[in-house]
């Protein structure tokens, strides 16, 4: 019968989570970004003549 490594397992579990946050860091810091770059446009006022 086969022991089981729960170090390994564990490791691959650590492994996955570390990757999702920094996938969900990205995200966050694209949007953050985007939003930056969205308000750094010059504002023309239309009222004005």
């Amino acid at each position: 019968m086969a022991v089981v490594n729960y170090s390994f397992q564990k490791n691959l579990k650590e492994q996955a989570r570390k990757k999702k946050q920094e996938a969900k860091r990205l995200l966050k810091l694209n949007k953050k970004m985007a939003k930056l770059n969205e308000g750094s446009e010059p504002v023309i006022p239309q009222d004005r003549a």
